[in-house]
């Protein structure tokens, strides 16, 4: 039943028929994880941009929308799917609950990268051994 919910959610994402004041985290993640069975990984981030850039539109807050954010997450999830056999979304969903932190990605990147401009507007690559130095 739930597969049936997702290509629904994915359909509605597709068509703008989602209303943004109702589109949360997990559904990015499960809209994510529905393109990714669908398309290879940079057609699945074509779909994913215009939809968020859309629906940030519709919610009148254009600016909210994050490229480094959408890349990153959508990155995280198709190297799970890839990295482990699951049967189905609700399989994915269970296994990996920390994807649904929208915090997660401040496991790779510093907070003034992710509050930068240029963060917002491109794909901005992590920096993890500048971040592993400062620790030592």
């Amino acid at each position: 039943m739930r597969r049936i919910e997702g290509i629904e959610l994915l359909a509605d994402f597709e068509a703008g028929r989602i209303d943004p004041r109702r589109f949360r985290h997990n559904d990015h993640v499960q809209v994510s994880y529905e393109l990714l069975e669908r398309h290879p990984f940079p057609e699945a981030l074509l779909h994913l941009a215009r939809g968020l850039r859309w629906l940030a539109r519709k919610a009148g807050r254009p600016e909210v929308y994050h490229e480094t954010i959408t890349a990153a997450f959508l990155a995280l999830i198709a190297e799970r799917r890839l990295t482990g056999q699951y049967g189905d979304w609700q399989d994915f969903a269970a296994r990996n609950p920390e994807l649904f932190r929208k915090d997660l990605i401040e496991e790779f990147y510093e907070p003034a990268v992710l509050r930068s401009v240029i963060a917002r507007q491109t794909f901005v690559l992590p920096r993890h051994a500048a971040r592993q130095e400062e620790r030592s």
